[in-house]
């Protein structure tokens, strides 16, 4: 899952930066008396399984913006909730064979304008599905193949997604499977476009991204703005890679190797300024989010050492997403979102993370 950049007022950045000059000591709990950090905003339940959100912020009025949330099932759907927490019935896509993963760009160009876009992995038939905003409407011709020409099912069965937009206005998917290769070829990175008829297509532009075979890799989150992919390999760490497939394949990074109890999984990046910001992710089971710098170390951006954990009142969440913008009344300073397995989406107030 991303950040997502949007102009804001004056006086939202100005607060904006007043936090970061006071990072990352400024992270703190709201705890309740059972030391738990508690939401504002509990979902409705989803069917069956929920699984991963995304956050659509609406340009006109930020205060009608949607949360996207996948219910994991071979009867799944994609679910769209208010900010309230209600489901939005006539948007929610039915009728998917198992997504899991779901994450949101801005501004790819479909039919010669600017079209917002949500991407799910549909693990049973190896597609992507790809819907406008806010509209929810098909944009995908039924599906798109990924991962063509790998044998075994684990292979091909799609987990993780995140989207990524270069500084030309190219969009990118970044693609995980249940299980895959430990050559450096576990993730394939995908050009979308439009096919000429105003619907997507896919491009294949590399295969890159390590994996220990311990378990599986399904969280995946890009900074745009840095230029980075993160990628939860669980029960091993957090890999980091360059997001422009022009920079190679390195591996920058693999950080929290030994700050989780339990599985690393869901990662949602929450800009703070240009260059700072955090970067959260699950410990699963244990029921916390560690909380990294952004930016890195002094001197060595690719030095994430952990900050501290949050606890709150999700239950083993494996996916999330934050943004940075207000929200209207009830979001006043961004939004984070974690999925719980009782089979709701969980909204927290920025301010309730941070001081």
């Amino acid at each position: 899952m991303k950040q997502v950049t949007i102009l804001i007022q004056a006086g939202i950045i100005l607060l904006l930066l007043a936090q970061c000059r006071t990072a990352p000591q400024s992270l703190k709990q709201e705890k309740d008396s059972a030391g738990i950090i508690r939401p504002a905003v509990v979902t409705e339940k989803v069917k069956y399984d929920s699984d991963d959100p995304a956050i659509w912020i609406n340009p006109d009025d930020p205060s009608q913006s949607l949360v996207l949330g996948t219910d994991k099932n071979e009867d799944g759907a994609l679910y769209v909730f208010d900010l309230k927490g209600k489901i939005v019935a006539d948007k929610v896509v039915r009728n998917l064979k198992r997504p899991n993963n779901v994450d949101i760009e801005y501004g790819l160009s479909l039919g010669g304008k600017p079209t917002d876009i949500a991407v799910a992995t549909e693990r049973y038939t190896h597609k992507l599905r790809i819907f406008s905003l806010p509209d929810m409407q098909p944009v995908d011709n039924g599906g798109i193949d990924v991962f063509v020409g790998e044998t075994g099912r684990d292979y091909r069965d799609l987990m993780g997604i995140a989207l990524y937009k270069d500084p030309q206005g190219k969009v990118y998917a970044v693609v995980g499977r249940k299980s895959g290769p430990q050559d450096g070829t576990y993730l394939w990175q995908y050009l979308l476009e439009d096919n000429g008829s105003g619907s997507v297509k896919a491009t294949l532009v590399r295969k890159f991204g390590n994996y220990s075979g311990k378990k599986e890799i399904e969280a995946i989150a890009v900074d745009d703005k840095l230029g980075y992919i993160y990628y939860s390999d669980e029960q091993f760490g957090i890999h980091k890679y360059y997001a422009d497939p022009g920079k190679g394949n390195e591996e920058l990074a693999v950080f929290g190797k030994t700050d989780f109890a339990g599985d690393q999984e869901g990662i949602s990046i929450y800009t703070a300024t240009d260059s700072t910001g955090y970067i959260l992710v699950s410990d699963q089971q244990r029921n916390y989010f560690n909380v990294y710098p952004r930016e890195g170390a002094k001197g060595n951006p690719n030095q994430h050492i952990l900050i501290r954990a949050l606890h709150l009142s999700t239950e083993e969440s494996d996916g999330s997403d934050v943004v940075n913008v207000p929200l209207g009344k009830d979001f006043p300073k961004g939004l984070f979102i974690a999925m719980s397995t009782d089979g709701t989406f969980q909204y927290y107030n920025w301010e309730d993370l941070v001081q």
